[in-house]
């Protein structure tokens, strides 16, 4: 008996499905696609279940007369290319023919379509690959797909959706990122009756970024624009010294597809290095035209990522652009360092003056409530010998040396106080006189509204002003006012990725973070002494709550060793 064998079609067609849809995002992703190629000037999508129950997009597109209706859910059927050179010069969002395919092989559904030709429309009904039905019906020109229950004949995929929020909220990061790729295309988005996203058709990026982000994004940003040898790179990047506490806000199209691509990621940030405040990153919207010839879309089965002909030429192409705003001033502040604080006598010092190591400074405490006086029952601990790079705490033990990031360990120290604080659900909390207000992105919303409960149990409580606008009325009492707005959007935006199971975990840890004291910043002995003991008293020494190493410890040992001194 042979052991190789032809699998039936049925399950051919199956797989290659599982290829290009993964979950309702993904449906969603190939029917927009299709309605842009289209060229629709307006797309409605419809979710119910998150789109596991129903995604439904209407477009106002080319629509199909009756026999492309009937052959565009043929595998590889397709109106984009013809020929082997097309495939080398691909300008379409959708060009491999399998987005109809695949979504009838695992659902259920229901086409209606014209070309606004004969007067009619046609309409097509199918479950997994059998057709149900095909029918003339009065349809005006365009195109309304309907998917329900995705996956009903493969009940292993469907255990591996997620919950309907979670796959809501990838429909509305995905859609909030393609409206800003075709601002002149209106978009709507809604789950049940309820309106997530509505952006009208707009003149450009910048009023679309305005639709989406609001003003207080758009005032953070400066127009960019270079182009060279063909290629060309426009839109909108941070005016420094301030960015983000994450990259939430960091988009690239190529040709308007957007794309994930390291290439694009590394230009940006070697561009904003130095240029921004400590542990920011910075804001984008860039879109990148590059010659159809001089970019493969056809490396990935969701056509997520791409692949440069000239990988360097594009690498710069970001870079100069960057740096051409940033040198000629478009709106760029420049970036003058502090006046360095005066120090006392360092133990060893280079004459370069980078590498120092440092006994602890004398200075005021700039937020004593998060460096109080330690417990008087701390016990034994290292004794603090001094600050190594403005980063590391030196300290020596009965065993050794240790090596302490005082980032890290602060963030171990909060946690833990802001863990027993929050056992009692008795977050001290203030009130500004002047709430400052937030203008939301659609995700953004989402997240608030999935994780209001807990944000206001940690201190947070957000009032809303009507549309996506909401002013901060209260923030835990740890936090600086003007810090307070930031603090709070890296929360929500680390709130947005996690799951159900360690949402609270995430803002603590966020939380504790986003307010221990930083690398490269000078500490005082009783800053360090308290760091110290505090971290022996914690659930952790060794790690911090995203899990990063704490400290490094050299054994005495291997010091005796190393100096050839016999063992005591």
């Amino acid at each position: 008996m042979n052991m190789i064998h032809l699998l039936p079609p049925e399950i051919a067609q199956k797989i290659a499905a599982g290829e290009v849809i993964e979950r309702p995002v993904s449906v969603i992703k190939e029917l927009v696609e299709n309605s842009l190629d289209a060229a629709a000037s307006a797309v409605r999508v419809d979710l119910a279940g998150g789109g596991k129950a129903l995604v439904r997009v209407i477009d106002n597109g080319r629509g199909m007369g009756r026999e492309d209706a009937l052959l565009c859910f043929e595998r590889h059927s397709t109106s984009k290319i013809s020929t082997e050179e097309d495939l080398w010069r691909i300008s379409s969002l959708g060009f491999r023919g399998e987005a109809l395919a695949s979504i009838s092989a695992v659902s259920r559904l229901v086409l209606r379509t014209s070309d606004g030709k004969e007067g009619k429309g046609t309409q097509v009904e199918r479950e997994g690959e059998r057709v149900l039905k095909v029918s003339d019906i009065a349809f005006p020109q365009g195109t309304t797909v309907e998917v329900r229950d995705l996956f009903f004949n493969l009940p292993a995929r469907q255990k591996f959706l997620r919950s309907d929020r979670s796959e809501l909220g990838l429909a509305v990061r995905y859609l909030t990122f393609v409206a800003l790729a075709y601002p002149e295309v209106g978009f709507s988005l809604f789950q049940g009756t309820r309106e997530i996203l509505n952006c009208p058709a707009v003149a450009g990026a910048q009023e679309r970024i305005f639709q989406l982000y609001g003003r207080a994004v758009l005032e953070r940003l400066s127009e960019c624009q270079h182009e060279e040898q063909g290629y060309e790179v426009r839109g909108f990047a941070s005016r420094p010294p301030s960015g983000r506490q994450d990259r939430a806000h960091q988009f690239f199209f190529v040709n308007r597809r957007p794309v994930k691509d390291r290439i694009l990621q590394a230009a940006l940030n070697q561009a904003f290095r130095g240029s921004l405040e400590k542990d920011q990153f910075p804001e984008a919207f860039l879109f990148l035209r590059v010659p159809f010839t001089e970019v493969d879309v056809n490396v990935h089965p969701a056509k997520a990522e791409v692949r440069f002909k000239e990988s360097q030429l594009v690498f710069h192409l970001i870079l100069r652009c960057l740096d051409k705003a940033l040198l000629q001033g478009k709106g760029f502040r420049a970036v003058y360092p502090d006046e360095p604080e005066e120090r006392p006598e360092k133990w060893v010092r280079d004459a370069a003056g980078p590498h120092a190591f440092s006994p602890p400074r004398q200075g005021k405490e700039e937020r004593p409530d998060l460096f109080p006086a330690p417990a008087a029952d701390s016990g034994p601990h290292p004794q603090v010998l001094g600050q190594y790079l403005d980063t590391y705490i030196v300290a020596t033990g009965d065993e050794g040396l240790l090596v302490i990031d005082q980032h890290n360990a602060h963030e171990r120290v909060l946690f833990d106080k802001f863990k027993e604080i929050d056992s009692r659900r008795s977050w001290p909390r203030k009130m500004p006189l002047v709430p400052p207000l937030l203008d939301l992105s659609p995700p953004e919303t989402l997240a608030l509204e999935d994780s209001q409960a807990e944000l206001e149990e940690a201190g947070f409580r957000i009032q809303p002003m009507g549309g996506r606008s909401y002013a901060l009325v209260e923030y835990p009492d740890i936090l600086k006012e003007e810090e307070a707005q930031e603090i709070f959007l890296a929360v929500l935006a680390e709130m947005k990725e996690a799951g159900t199971i360690d949402r609270r975990e995430k803002l603590l840890a966020t939380l504790a973070c986003k307010t221990a004291i930083k690398a490269h910043q000078p500490l005082s002995w009783e800053k360090m002494d308290y760091l110290v003991r505090e971290l022996f008293r914690t659930s952790r020494p060794s790690l911090c709550p995203h899990g990063r190493p704490i400290l490094v410890k050299v054994d005495r040992s291997a010091i005796e060793k190393g100096m050839k001194r016999p063992t005591v």
